[in-house]
């Protein structure tokens, strides 16, 4: 009987949307699953049959997902990544160098104010021995701040080492996912869960550098790099690795189907492309401009002790030295108080050349991080600690913009894909009535099918 059949059919509808609703619910607080539904359709009756139709069937599993909300969470994604990895690096940095006690300007200072105190007594030893000891000091300081920095380049190429075998997993997780789904949706299996992992994994991708991603039509995607190198195609991927070039620098390398590709890790996005625009535009100038200010303060200083002269009427000999290993600066071996060539004429007692020496702190440096532009010395490092708290700050506002950015793109995913209990717990009730009242047909069914045959009984 007809009757029989469409609500039999509707009771089986009912069914398998409360499997639905029952797995939404299940899986209410799992991280990135997406919510699932089924789409009912009316059957059409018999050809030639004049008849209300045939019941209801199901049309398909729905997945509520949008492609446009996945795509803006995945950029968001990489802009976070890129910006969070950064900061804990600028932050460091600035408070070393901006330090009351440790900076490379409190060096400076305590050195020239020692050179000024001597000008009182330049004969006197305990002053002349401030002087030593202070430039010392300088020295230590210079080679603390640039020993940070140094740090951190090999701390940031660590990092982006041990971003890779991460991000190479998850690409081959990302093919084998996608040939997965390719066989199963092919034999009308539902895919979702499948889906669910790749996504996830495309997401952690994202975070580690900027990616685009295509979706085809037999239901794999492929993913690039932002400047068109494949990462996934299919079920194949690529290795992206560091390999040594001439000099030892490091270069980042993405291999795929047997070719390679030379990428700049500045311009990757994500963590990876995070830490190397911070490494190449950032830190390696600030420390080479470190180095620079340290061979300019040397070289002026030992230039004006060259050009006076000792207590012994001798001529001045260099203070500062280049360090055989580490560090960019030093007290020349076996320099004393003795050796301070403040005479300009050679008279004991004259403090001519002192002058010269105080002089040297106004005069100008040239340093790469500020753009080669001359700059007084007694204000290069603060100039040098007035950039970095610049930088500092822009990206602390950047990363305060993708974080937002982030929790609003992930918002609307969430107003799309994520399981909303009390949603559920209609359709719940819903097509739990559906279900009944089905069955009630069904009862009914029965009951007039036994009226009939007690007619011909």
């Amino acid at each position: 009987m007809t009757i029989t059949y469409n609500a039999l059919s509707g009771a089986l509808a009912a069914q398998a949307a409360l499997n639905t609703v029952s797995q939404n619910l299940a899986n209410v607080q799992t991280p990135g699953y997406t919510r699932q539904g089924v789409l009912l359709q009316a059957t059409a009756s018999d050809p030639g049959t004049l008849s209300a139709g045939n019941g209801v069937k199901i049309g398909s599993l729905l997945r509520f997902s949008n492609t446009y909300q996945l795509q803006q969470m995945w950029r968001a994604n990489s802009d976070l990544g890129a910006h969070a990895q950064t900061q804990p690096y600028l932050s460091a940095l600035e408070k070393v160098m901006s330090d009351d006690q440790s900076s490379i300007s409190y060096g400076v200072d305590q050195f020239f104010k020692a050179l000024n105190a001597a000008g009182v007594d330049p004969t006197s030893s305990p002053l002349r021995q401030q002087v030593v000891t202070t430039a010392n000091s300088m020295a230590q300081q210079f080679n603390s701040i640039y020993n940070v920095a140094a740090n951190q380049v090999t701390s940031v190429n660590q990092q982006q080492q041990a971003i890779l075998p991460s991000l190479n997993e998850s690409l081959a997780g990302i093919a084998l996912l996608n040939k997965q789904i390719v066989s199963v949706g092919g034999s009308g299996t539902n895919t979702s869960a499948l889906m669910d992992k790749r996504e996830q994994l495309i997401d952690s991708v994202a975070s580690q550098v900027g990616v685009e991603v295509v979706y085809n039509p037999n239901g794999s995607v492929n993913v690039s790099l932002k400047s068109g190198e494949p990462l996934v195609m299919s079920d194949s991927a690529s290795t992206v690795s560091y390999t040594n070039a001439a000099g030892g620098t490091p270069v980042l390398q993405l291999s795929y189907a047997g070719v390679q590709f030379n990428l700049d890790d500045t311009k990757v996005g994500g963590q990876l492309g995070g830490l190397g625009d911070f490494k190449q535009n950032t830190l390696i100038p600030l420390q080479t401009s470190i180095k620079e200010l340290a061979s300019q303060v040397a070289q002026k200083i030992n230039t004006a002790l060259g050009g006076g002269f000792k207590s012994d009427g001798t001529a001045g000999v260099p203070l500062f030295e280049d360090p055989p290993t580490s560090g960019v600066m030093q007290i020349a071996a076996g320099f004393t108080s003795a050796d301070l060539a403040f005479s300009s004429d050679g008279t004991p007692g004259d403090s001519g050349n002192l002058q010269n020496l105080i002089d040297v702190k106004g005069q100008t440096v040239t340093l790469t991080s500020l753009g080669g532009a001359p700059v007084i010395l007694g204000d290069a490092d603060t100039q040098l600690v007035g950039k970095l708290g610049i930088d500092s700050q822009q990206n602390q506002a950047l990363l305060a913009t993708a974080t937002t950015v982030r929790s609003q793109a992930e918002d609307d995913w969430k107003s799309t894909s994520a399981v909303n209990s009390d949603e559920e717990g209609i359709n719940l009730v819903e097509f739990q009535n559906m279900y009944q009242a089905n069955m009630k047909v069904i009862a009914v069914a029965n009951t007039l099918f036994e009226s009939t045959l007690s007619m011909f009984g």
